[in-house]
This record gives structure tokens, C-alpha cells and sequence, in this order.
């Protein structure tokens, strides 16, 4: 019965993205494509980024793309599911562990976090020129579906740490930080002399999904080990979750 209630939960989750599909594409295209045409098609033309430059940072878009594109879609409706609204109080009603029911939050964010990056791809080929190796596309699909699985988790365990009145913060403290320490603009390795900052990016999960990514697919670019670059999201994923699932169940049963 819990399976069956948890399918249920997860195609309603889907059925009501689909009716929602224009602010979705909204919400998770607009801000990596001008990403793309201002860092490399205006900047590009104008001289002042190197020639292939889009090679490396369509990678890294792609990679922000699986994360946030699954982050925001359980951060913020989760923050107002358990405060204001109390929504959350109908899914608990459903024949599953409460637990399971963040289970399913985690499934349905991953699941959108990977077609927002999975849609960035055409956007991507059609604005820049890219020579990607036929024998990448499998890592890359699985380094899609890590990120997206870790930007699911660590949204569950944000929306439920990040108390309603503090919701402004989300942006200026977590968003922002995470956007732009995660290696999506630049190659981890290139930073060797700015060291504080090559720190603080490696301290982002964020950056193992956007070196995973350029691995396999602009390997001559320098880049951290495929098994870190899967073993990391691996640990992030499992500690996450546990994290967003305690809190969870604290903020859901108070």
C-alpha cells in the first residue's frame, strides 16, 4: 500500500508540474541562457573571454542547471507547506511513513532538476559551437542525475532548517554563495593562485556535478578525478537527505 501511495503522491507531484510547464521553463531556463549569452556569445564577440570559452562553461550550466533547477523546487514550497499553509498536513494523511513522503519530495525535485538540465542542452548546442566525445554522454547523464538527486536533498534539508521568517535570507545567503562558488564559471584546477578561493569552491558540492560534467565531456580541460567527481555527490546525497528527512520530521509532526 505505501508503494502505491507513494506513486500516487509522485504522479500528482508531475501532473500538476505539466499544467505549470510555462513557469517552470521560466524559473529554470531564463537565468542560465543569459549565463550563456552574456559570459559567452556578447563577451565573446567583444574579445574579452577566450576563444572556447562556451565549451567550458555550457558544462558547468548544465551542472547549476540539475542542481537548482531540483533545489528551488523543493526549498521554497516546502518552507510554505510547513509554516503558513500547513499543505503538508494532506500528504501526511497519505497510507505512507512520514518519512516517505520526504522521500518523495526529494524524488519529484530530482526528477525536475533533470529535465531543466536536460533542456539546457539544446539551448546550449544551438548558441554555441561544442565537439563533445560520443563515449562522455553516459558520465555526463549519470553526473545529471547525481546533481539533480543532490540539489533535491539539500533543499529538503534548507526548507527545513530555514524558519518562514527568515525566508529572505534564502537568496543573499544561501542561493548566491552556492551559484557562484560551485565551479560553474571555471575549471576547479585553474584556481591554483587564488588557493582561499579554490578552498571555498571545493567546500561546494556544487563543484564535483560541474567538474564531473567537463570530464567527460571537454576531458582535455584540467579537471578533478570522475570518482571524486562521483563520490562526493554520492556522500553529499546520502548526508542530505538524512538531514532533510530528520528536520523533516521535526518541522511536519510539531
Amino acid at each position: 500500500m505505501s508503494g502505491r501511495a507513494f506513486l500516487a503522491v509522485l504522479r500528482r507531484d508531475v501532473f500538476v508540474t505539466g499544467k505549470e510547464l510555462p513557469s517552470f521553463l521560466a524559473q529554470t531556463l531564463v537565468q542560465p541562457f543569459f549565463f550563456l549569452l552574456v559570459f559567452v556569445v556578447v563577451l565573446g564577440r567583444g574579445g574579452f573571454v577566450a576563444e572556447g570559452y562556451g565549451e567550458i562553461m555550457l558544462p558547468g550550466l548544465i551542472a547549476l542547471n540539475a542542481v537548482f533547477g531540483a533545489l528551488q523546487s523543493v526549498t521554497l514550497p516546502l518552507v510554505f507547506e510547513l509554516s503558513w499553509t500547513r499543505e503538508i498536513d494532506d500528504r501526511l494523511l497519505a497510507p505512507m511513513p512520514v518519512w516517505a513522503v520526504a522521500v518523495e519530495k526529494v524524488v519529484f525535485a530530482g526528477l525536475r532538476g533533470l529535465l531543466a538540465s536536460l533542456l539546457m542542452v539544446p539551448i546550449g548546442l544551438f548558441m554555441i559551437d561544442v565537439d563533445w566525445p560520443p563515449s562522455g554522454l553516459l558520465p555526463a547523464l549519470l553526473m545529471v542525475v547525481l546533481g539533480a538527486l543532490l540539489g533535491a536533498a539539500m533543499g529538503l534539508t534548507i526548507g527545513t532548517a530555514v524558519p518562514p521568517r527568515r525566508i529572505n535570507i534564502l537568496f543573499a545567503v544561501i542561493f548566491t554563495p552556492l551559484l557562484f562558488t560551485g565551479s560553474v564559471q571555471y575549471p576547479l584546477l585553474t584556481l591554483q593562485d587564488m588557493r582561499w578561493f579554490q578552498v571555498l569552491s571545493a567546500l561546494n558540492p556544487l563543484t564535483y556535478v560541474s567538474e564531473g560534467l567537463r570530464a567527460a565531456l571537454v576531458p582535455d580541460v584540467p579537471h578533478l578525478a570522475s570518482w571524486t567527481c562521483v563520490l562526493v555527490p554520492v556522500l553529499a546525497i546520502v548526508l542530505f537527505t538524512l538531514l532533510g528527512i530528520r528536520g523533516f520530521l521535526r518541522r511536519a509532526l510539531d
